[in-house]
């Protein structure tokens, strides 16, 4: 896979995770706390399958195989970052409107 094509791979699977995310804390301000948890636990496995193209890229790396530096990778690994962050808080937010709403 070349670095454009690993590249919006993340991309895409960040905005997924997002996506999810932010569903699942406009599900927690509705009282829909099962199908909200659901939406967070789409965004973790999003997540997870991003993370292990980054980590696959880590890993050639520290190989020895040298690795383009293009700004749309870096692109890529701020969306990564985003998403990760949003998914800890849309969890915590899930949690809070749970709690508060007993």
């Amino acid at each position: 896979m070349d670095i454009l094509q690993t590249s919006m791979s993340i991309i895409a699977g960040a905005g997924d995770a997002k996506s999810c995310a932010m569903e699942a804390i406009y599900l927690a301000r509705e009282g829909k706390y099962e199908e909200a948890r659901i939406s967070l636990e789409k965004a973790k496995e999003a997540l997870r399958d991003t993370h292990s193209i980054q980590t696959d890229l880590i890993t050639k790396e520290m190989q020895g195989e040298k690795m383009e530096l293009a700004l749309i990778m870096v692109h890529a690994q701020d969306h990564l970052m985003g998403a990760v962050l949003i998914k800890d808080l849309a969890t915590e937010i899930v949690t809070m409107y749970e709690k508060f709403s007993k």
